[in-house]
Formats: C-alpha cells, sequence, structure tokens
C-alpha cells in the first residue's frame, strides 16, 4: 500500500469505512430488493458507532479504531473464560500480567479496584511476598507522604512525593502524553522525569515540577560538537519549573548501550527541546564526555549545583560492575563530595527501545542493585546524607512498600503512568504505530489522546496508588514510609520456609567500610571480593587475574 493512500484511508479506518460503503450500497440494493433493509440498517448503526467513536474523548484506543476497538473488547470480555479453561492465569502474562494493568486501569478511572473470591496468588509458590499487619493499626489521616531530597550542600531542596513519573523524554512519548503527564503532576503535586530528550515546551506547558536528565548527549546543553555547554544548562536550570538535576549514566533498558534518532524522526520541535539541527541524525554516546573518573564524576555534580543555582543534583544508574560503583563510594570519602540524590535504575525497567540480549541478559535486577548501593552508602556512613530513589516495574502500592523496605526513599514508575494514558502493552513502541497515541509522533494517531482526560487519569492513578499505600501502611501499624524496614515483607522460600527479609539478606552496619581496615559488610560477597581494588580515580576493571580468582568466589 502506498504511502499516498495511507494518508488518505489510514488503515485503521477501514472497517468503519467498510461500514458505511456497506451502508450506502445495500440502501441502493432496497430499491430493487427490500430485504436489503436488514443489512442496510446493521451497517448504518455501525457507520454512526464509528462516528460516535471518532468523536468520544474517553478512549484512545476508540478514536484511533472506530468500529474496531469493539472487536477488541469483545474478546477482552470473554478472554477470562478462554484462559481460565484453555491458556492461562491472569498472572502468566508479561512484561505486564493482565491483573497489573487491570489494577492501573481501574485506578486512573477512579472505579472499583476490588477483588472478589480471595487471591488467584498460589500463597505457596517459592518467592511469593507479603506484609505482616498489626493488631493495633494506626490512622493516617494524609496519604501524600514526602520526602525532602538535598543534602547540606544544597541551597534549594526539593519536598518530593514518594511516588513519582520516572525518565521518558519527548520524542520516545507523544505530545500530548507529555502534556497529559505533566499536568497530572502538577494537580498531584509529584514531579516529571524529562529522560535525557532535555526539557521541552510541552514539559513547560503543564506547569508540573521536573526533574531533568542530563545523558551523554547533553541535550539542551550542548555545544556544537555535542559537548557539555555550561551556558546553556544554566538557563535551562535556572526554570522554577526544574526542580532536581539527574545525571544519567546508564538506564535499566539498555545500560551501557547509547542510541541514535535518525534524522528523519528529528523533528523541528526535537531539534528545539534537544538543541540539536532539524533532520540530522541525533547521537547519544554510550558515555560521557564531561568526566571520565569517579572523582571527575562528582566535581561535575559539584558543578551542575552551583550552575543551577544550588538545586539538588545526582545520579541515575544501572547497576553493572560492581567495582564500578565502589570506585564512586570511594570517590565519596576521598573527596567528601556526594550526590543529594542516587535513583537505581533496574534491569526490567524498559521504555526504551534495545536489541533483545540487552532487554534479556544485560544488567543488575532492581533488587540486587538497590541493596547493593544502601548497604555500600550505609558501609561509608553517607546514607543519611544522600537520598535514594529506586525504578525498575513498579506499579502498586505493594511494588511501592517492598521497594521501600528494601532500602529506597521513593520510587519512580514509567510503564505504570503509560498505562494510565491508556497503553494497551501493545508493545509498537518504537514502530510509531501505538494504538493509543501514547509512543508516536504521527498527529493523527497522537489525535486519540485527548489531554485533559487522560491528565485527569494521570492524577488518580498517582492519588489513589498513594491511598491503598496509606491503607498499607496503616495495617502494618506505620504513619510514614519512611518507617518501612526489611522485617515488615516476608517472603516464601520453599512450601515450609518463610523469612524476612532482614533474616533473608544481612544488611551492612554504618560505617564499617571506613578506615585503614574497613570490615567488608556481610551482606554481600561483592564486598569481599570488589571493595579492596575499586579504586576511586578510574573505573578500570582489576587485574585479570585478580578479576580470574573473583570469578571463581562468586
Amino acid at each position: 500500500m502506498s504511502a499516498t493512500f495511507e494518508n488518505i484511508v489510514p488503515q485503521r479506518y477501514w472497517a468503519w469505512g467498510i461500514c458505511g460503503i456497506v451502508s450506502l450500497v445495500s440502501l441502493a440494493l432496497t430499491l430493487l430488493y427490500p430485504l436489503w433493509w436488514w443489512p442496510a440498517s446493521a451497517a448504518a448503526v455501525l457507520t454512526l458507532v464509528g462516528f460516535v467513536d471518532y468523536s468520544q474523548t474517553r478512549q484512545a484506543i476508540r478514536r484511533n479504531y472506530p468500529v474496531l476497538a469493539h472487536f477488541r473488547f469483545f474478546f477482552e470480555l470473554i478472554r477470562p473464560e478462554i484462559r481460565q479453561y484453555f491458556i492461562e492465569s491472569d498472572s502468566e502474562e508479561l512484561p505486564f500480567s493482565r491483573a497489573q494493568r487491570a489494577i492501573i486501569y481501574q485506578r486512573a478511572k477512579g472505579v472499583s479496584d476490588k477483588r472478589p473470591f480471595d487471591t488467584q496468588a498460589n500463597v505457596y509458590a517459592p518467592n511469593y511476598e507479603w506484609m505482616n499487619h498489626s493488631i493495633a493499626p494506626t490512622e493516617i489521616d494524609n496519604h501524600d507522604f514526602r520526602i525532602t531530597i538535598g543534602n547540606a550542600a544544597c541551597t534549594k531542596p526539593y519536598s518530593a512525593s514518594v511516588f513519582n513519573i520516572s525518565a521518558m523524554s519527548f520524542g520516545a512519548l507523544s505530545a500530548n502524553a507529555i502534556l497529559a503527564l505533566n499536568e497530572g503532576a502538577k494537580r498531584g503535586g509529584f514531579y516529571h522525569g524529562t529522560g535525557e530528550g532535555s526539557v521541552s515546551r510541552y514539559h513547560r506547558a503543564g506547569g508540573g515540577d521536573l526533574v531533568w536528565e542530563i545523558g551523554s548527549g547533553y541535550f539542551g546543553c550542548r555545544n556544537d560538537d555535542g559537548t557539555f555547554s555550561a551556558e546553556k544548562f544554566r538557563a535551562n536550570a535556572a526554570s522554577d519549573q526544574v526542580k532536581m538535576i539527574e545525571i544519567k549514566l546508564s538506564q535499566g533498558a539498555k545500560p551501557g548501550h547509547g542510541g541514535v534518532l535518525p534524522g528523519a524522526k528529528v523533528t523541528p520541535e526535537i531539534a528545539e527541546a534537544r538543541d540539536v539541527p532539524v533532520g540530522v541524525d541525533c547521537v547519544s554516546p554510550a558515555k560521557h564526555s564531561a568526566f571520565s573518573t569517579p572523582r571527575e564524576l562528582l566535581q561535575f555534580v559539584v558543578k551542575l549545583r552551583e550552575l543551577s543555582g544550588g538545586k539538588p543534583v545526582g545520579i541515575k544508574l544501572a547497576i553493572g560492575h560492581p567495582w564500578e560503583w565502589f570506585a564512586i563510594a570511594k570517590a565519596m570519602l576521598v573527596t567528601g563530595i556526594v550526590p543529594d540524590f542516587i535513583v537505581v535504575d533496574g534491569r526490567e525497567g524498559g521504555t526504551g527501545a534495545a536489541p533483545l540480549e540487552f532487554t534479556d541478559h544485560v544488567g543488575t535486577p532492581l533488587r540486587e542493585a538497590l541493596m547493593l548501593v544502601h548497604n555500600t552508602l550505609v558501609g561509608i556512613g553517607v546514607r543519611e546524607k544522600i537520598s535514594v530513589g529506586a525504578s525498575g516495574k513498579i506499579v502498586t502500592a505493594f511494588d511501592i512498600a517492598r521497594t521501600l523496605a528494601m532500602g529506597a526513599d521513593w520510587c519512580d514508575s514509567a510503564r505504570g503512568f503509560m498505562f494510565a494514558l491508556g497503553c494497551l502493552q501493545a508493545q509498537t513502541c518504537h514502530t510509531g504505530h501505538c494504538p493509543t497515541g501514547v509512543t508516536t509522533q504521527d498527529p493523527k494517531r497522537m489525535r486519540a489522546l485527548v489531554v485533559p482526560d487522560k491528565a485527569e487519569r494521570v492524577f488518580q492513578s498517582h492519588q489513589n496508588t498513594l491511598h491503598a499505600l496509606k491503607e498499607l501502611l496503616a495495617a502494618a501499624g506505620l504513619n510514614h514510609p519512611s518507617e518501612l524496614g526489611a522485617e515488615h515483607v516476608i517472603r516464601r522460600m520453599s512450601s515450609t520456609e518463610v523469612r524476612s527479609l532482614a533474616a533473608l539478606h544481612l544488611w551492612a552496619k554504618p560505617g564499617e567500610l571506613v578506615g585503614e581496615q574497613p570490615k567488608a559488610p556481610s551482606s554481600h560477597v561483592l564486598f569481599r571480593v570488589f571493595w579492596a581494588s575499586a579504586d576511586p580515580d578510574s573505573f578500570a576493571a582489576p587485574p585479570d587475574a585478580w578479576v580470574t580468582h573473583a570469578s571463581k568466589v562468586i
């Protein structure tokens, strides 16, 4: 099919168009054969349904696929019975199960999220987790749980919600999606991560709080040769909307991998946001050029803090080689410089398109990565100075509670808020053919996403999820998420053995990595193997012979 024909009659409107044609032809045939009145009536009704679908503003899938969308709803309706008897359960689909998506849709729409007839989970299966409750539950008045981010070197600390929108760039998401996310964040008082695509006009339009992510491409603060520009950074960071600066070292979707946005996709709006030429390949290198050692990274943190006028500056990373993270930690001890925050991105984070090998087999999952970072900061005695965020497949109140219990101070979610926008998990994000207008730059598809309606859903999703978190905390006898500890979450190891996270993992003691002969915390064998040879002035690997020995220990 030619591009010209697609522009005239988009494929997604075919069902509606066919109904209209059948209606007209059948109506004409009724002049000769009266019995054609029945198909003419049926086709006319479907044509009218298509018009209503195209015009309504509540459901993006119906706006983009008039008439045809109802077949999806029909099969979705009968799908539980088909799956129950012939295929699979609600919890078996990946990346997100139908049950996970359903709870987000319900909370985003403000409808009942209650479930009858008890759990569908196998509570005796290994790795099943739960929270212990108290016989003396508390009463919590407000579910707007907040933490303060910013240490003594920060003159403009930020009061953040414990649940926020993770980094997703304009270009990866549509303009309407960015507008709806930011407007929802404004209403709910939580922040919206910009992604490394910089602060676009659509981020600014909603007026919501922003965390500006600075990636290796330095979009929005780059010179013509792709290097960092202090002057451009200072100008953009001065915006009152920009509350924090996040230096992205790596991301869970494709850690250690750069990216290229082909020139054909670099529209004037994307070029404006990223400060790159229109129609020219937009390159994100695999590593930064503004620093090359752990010590230089921390000096870059100080530089950005000063250029931003004292706003919180932190780093975001997916954990890879442990000695590289330990090198950053040692650089903190040597220089006395600590970032205001660290965001740990688990490898299960996945809004960015990536090669299959990276998607499935590169990077450390969130639980192990978060515990490693938390224990390291405790071990070097700076945990109280550095706030820790976490992202990676966090969508429900229990996901938040479990993650905070494992050492985080707050959580970010990307795909959770994409579902709130109407994402169907069609997994066509990288093709430009998103059926709901969330991840496309096609204005015809994008129109399906009606900003006021979806902003309300983003707001309600956030509010109702935090309300559910409040109920969990109250049931556990707590008053604030900061009171959650590893002792509150229990994991089943086998059909006859359970352990709390506190007992399952051995945790670092404050300051035990400091001193001439530090005692490696027993929480992880990696400390005993890699800590001693980590170098604050290099990300390089230890000597080959030592690595060979270490691999045997692990």
